[in-house]
């Protein structure tokens, strides 16, 4: 599916509130800066990276059909590797809900809108393979929520998400051939948020998107070699 055939259609515009939210989790993302906890204070407020790794220059805008809502826990927010900020920048269709910030559960029953075929993007055991077959199997432009953290935080969006429960888990089980990872994987096929967002819309929309968000990946692990005086080819 080429998301190029969809622009101005069928596409959710943004609204008032995604806006809003998107305000907020910038600025989340500064008060970290702010507050100068762990390295914060040396990152840029909007992508995440170290200043000196600061990607927004590099970032496209992809107007997509395919909605991606990203729920990241708020540990990440301070952590240099962290790629899923940048598939929200990227992503013009998107949205950030930050987990674990406060005492509070945090809702997500208001994802679940009729107008999105919603997937949750987790490797369980009864998830399914994403694949172009299960994408024709319904008309609705597909909602991925992604959990952005370690594993562990991950899983806790699979099991304790009460609302969640009746949303089928999607996987894509190919292993990741990437030469170089910003953290260190424990299965092969596990890779970085911004990678597997990349896989999952090469199935959905097609391989311009992934290419896109592959080229910004690879740019952001360029930046990290370099400022640990390192290349590709070392």
């Amino acid at each position: 599916m080429n998301s190029l055939n969809f622009l101005g259609t069928d596409r959710l515009h943004p609204t008032i509130t995604m806006a809003s939210r998107r305000r907020e989790v910038y600025k989340a993302v500064e008060a970290f800066v702010v507050a100068g906890i762990g390295k914060a204070k040396q990152r840029c407020s909007v992508c995440g990276a170290s200043l000196t790794l600061c990607m927004c220059a590099e970032v496209p805008r992809l107007d997509l059909r395919t909605k991606i809502s990203l729920v990241i826990h708020h540990r990440e927010l301070s952590r240099s590797s962290n790629t899923g900020l940048l598939a929200h920048q990227s992503l013009v269709n998107s949205e950030v809900r930050i987990r674990g910030e406060r005492l509070e559960k945090l809702d997500l029953s208001d994802l679940l809108a009729p107008r999105y075929r919603t997937l949750l993007f987790y490797p369980s055991p009864d998830a399914v393979e994403l694949d172009s077959e299960l994408v024709r199997q319904d008309w609705r432009p597909i909602q991925l929520i992604v959990p952005d953290g370690t594993w562990r935080q991950a899983r806790k969006i699979h099991s304790r998400h009460i609302e969640l429960r009746d949303v089928p888990r999607v996987k894509i089980s190919a292993p990741n051939h990437a030469t170089f990872q910003l953290r260190a994987q424990s299965r092969p096929e596990r890779m970085a948020t911004l990678q597997a967002i990349a896989c999952a819309l090469r199935i959905i929309e097609g391989h311009f998107v992934a290419a896109q968000l592959m080229k910004l990946y690879d740019a952001r692990i360029d930046r990290t070699l370099r400022a640990r005086g390192l290349s590709w080819s070392d």
